[in-house]
């Protein structure tokens, strides 16, 4: 970790907006998808929800262009779930919707909390998700196609967000919770640990938070071999690890190289 990645991390993260989200509904195409991702990194956003598709929901991590490691994605299984959990927190709603009652995306106000709903690329959005949705939202067209594809409109819509944000001075100090905060900045900072204590269903370390470093990570080591030590098999019996083969190994300098 080096001082100047540790700086653009911490940087990053004092700019997320943990009240301005994206929703997809059935968005199917993992292009599409992950071209959203990209989107919500490139403008500050905190946080993805998605409703998967029939077939499931799977990010193209080359489209992505990494970015699914920065954007924290939350799925759920219908728009009745999305929608319930988003307005319990106090989002509108904003709709990407051609109707009667649909306003250029430009008036809408994305300063308060507040989410965009996008269409899948065949029906757009789902007719229940419309009528849940407190204002639909249209990007005006001057040519002769109808629509733009999902993941351009939202980049568009985004970009209208983000302008309005910065003009309210939202982007001038940090808006995440200091757990949330903190969490991001141990999985950004260490992603290797993070997915070996992911995969063995651990508590992260601490890290300090000056240079990105675990704080003891070879004490740290020594205390997930006694806790692995003394789990027991599927049939009751403790697990013996093997015993280390010299002095090397009995405290291996990289976690992921444990057992």
């Amino acid at each position: 970790m080096t001082p100047e990645r540790l700086a653009r991390i911490k940087q990053t993260l004092n700019t997320r907006q943990p009240d301005l989200s994206v929703l997809t509904d059935q968005v199917h195409k993992p292009r599409n998808l992950s071209a959203i991702i990209r989107s919500c990194d490139a403008f500050g956003l905190a946080n993805m929800h998605v409703v998967w598709p029939k077939e499931g929901f799977r990010a193209f991590r080359k489209t992505a262009g990494g970015s699914y490691n920065w954007v924290t994605t939350h799925t759920h299984r219908s728009m009745d779930e999305a929608i319930a959990a988003l307005k319990g927190q106090g989002h509108k709603l904003y709709a990407a919707q051609l109707s009667d009652r649909a306003i250029d995306f430009r008036e809408a106000d994305y300063t308060v909390p507040c989410t965009v709903v996008m269409g899948n690329e065949v029906d757009g959005v789902s007719a229940d998700a419309a009528a849940k949705a407190d204002e639909h939202i249209v990007i005006p067209m001057m040519g002769m196609v109808e629509s733009l594809n999902v993941s351009s409109a939202c980049a568009i819509i985004l970009s209208e967000a983000q302008r309005q944000r910065k003009l309210a001075g939202m982007f001038d100090q940090r808006r995440l919770p200091d757990d949330e905060y903190n969490r991001l900045l141990f999985c950004w900072c260490q992603p290797t640990v993070k997915r070996y204590c992911d995969d063995r269903n651990l508590p992260y370390p601490p890290i300090d938070p000056d240079t990105g470093e675990l704080i003891d990570g070879v004490g740290w080591m020594q205390e997930v071999r006694k806790l692995r030590a003394n789990r027991s098999r599927w049939n009751g019996e403790p697990v013996t690890p093997p015993e280390p083969r010299d002095t090397a190994e009995a405290v291996p300098a990289k976690p992921w190289e444990a057992g």
